[in-house]
């Protein structure tokens, strides 16, 4: 008979998972489909990448919706078993409530393995990836993609490129472009402006006409003003292997050998995203525990308010330790110390553990 209950119990909290799950994953992929696409119409990515960064966008988002769409798969199923007395039905067949961690456990163990991949391995290696996708978007950038009317930065050395007007070829007009050179600032004003290509393919041009140079450095009241029928600018285009990957973007392995408290942050981040699926499986079930006749998602906005406390909390103790106000041993795990105490009060609490236990006498 619990073999029975048990699969019956897994396929109620499964099929909610996925419903949610999938709710909130097209949702977020909706929203991002139409960013990717304003930055595929702007040459930040090339077009036919378009598909490749929202897959990996997906993998980026399941790390998240994974534990979230767990706990209140757990929590509208359990509600629902106890708004129909299915639940206390099985509770009266001596199915105790400790039984039903087991059901829970054969999906929220899966679900944890797989979400430790992900953020070990696959999450980071999706971010690199968008990260290199974006380099050479930038690589392959040219005086065509620039929006008239709005100011560009481009290439290494932080340039700034503004243009009136841009024609179908490329060629600009009314031209302004701001660099730093050293210490100094240098500023061109031109009628017009065109593309070059250079020798250096990590380098192009910017020809400019009829313009004026104006260099010196801020603050300071020299400056030379040189006046041009034709100037030529170079700047540098980003490459690959100078990409500054942040630590989101590290692997686990250059994690676990970088000394600095930013790499601690994040490395016990990606081990805390799967804990935080057993913990929230394991608070769900207490937490969900309804009177028969009460409406059956009385408590999913409890249970919404405190993931949102949880995952904040875990996000303010990476903050901590990445500005070292908090030791690196003690990082993030006070804070699932802290929910692991709270769903067991609630255990103990909603099914009479404490009451067992204090009312005992002495023989």
């Amino acid at each position: 008979m619990f073999r029975i209950l048990d699969r019956y119990v897994f396929k109620e909290t499964a099929q909610a998972w996925l419903t949610v799950t999938g709710v909130l994953l097209f949702i977020l992929l909706s929203n991002q489909f139409a960013r990717v696409l304003g930055d595929a119409a702007k040459d930040k990515i090339p077009k036919e990448a378009v598909f490749k960064v929202i897959g990996l966008t997906a993998l980026q988002y399941l790390t998240i919706l994974v534990p979230f769409g767990l706990f209140l798969a757990v929590m509208m199923a359990m509600a629902r078993l106890y708004r129909d007395s299915e639940l206390p039905a099985m509770m009266a067949c001596a199915v105790s409530p400790g039984s039903l961690y087991r059901p829970v456990g054969w999906l929220a163990l899966p679900l944890a393995v797989g979400v430790a991949w992900l953020s070990l391995v696959v999450g980071p290696a999706a971010i690199q990836k968008v990260e290199i996708i974006s380099v050479e978007a930038k690589r392959r950038l040219d005086l065509a993609s620039i929006e008239p009317g709005r100011f560009i930065s481009s290439g290494n050395d932080g340039s700034v490129i503004y243009a009136e007007n841009v024609a179908p070829d490329g060629s600009l007009s009314n031209v302004f472009v701001e660099r730093r050179v050293g210490s100094g600032l240098e500023i061109v004003v031109a009628e017009r402006g065109r593309q070059q290509p250079s020798d250096d393919p990590d380098q192009r041009f910017i020809i400019l006409e009829n313009g004026q140079r104006y260099e010196g450095i801020p603050g300071s009241t020299e400056f030379r003003i040189i006046e041009f029928r034709e100037h030529g600018l170079p700047y540098a285009l980003p490459t690959v292997k100078s990409i500054d990957l942040k630590p989101e973007a590290m692997t686990t392995r250059a994690l676990l050998a970088d000394p600095q408290p930013a790499a601690k942050a994040e490395l016990q981040w990606r081990v805390s995203i799967p804990i935080s699926i057993l913990i929230l499986a394991f608070l769900a079930v207490p937490l969900s525990r309804s009177e028969p006749r009460q409406g059956r998602y009385g408590k999913l906005a409890a249970g919404v308010l405190i993931y949102i406390i949880y995952f904040n909390l875990l996000g303010a103790a990476k903050v901590w330790v990445e500005q070292e106000r908090l030791p690196a041993f003690i990082g993030m795990w006070w804070v699932h110390a802290l929910v692991v105490g709270l769903a067991l009060v609630l255990f103990g609490t909603q099914y009479g553990f404490f009451v067992r236990v204090f009312s005992r006498r002495p023989a």
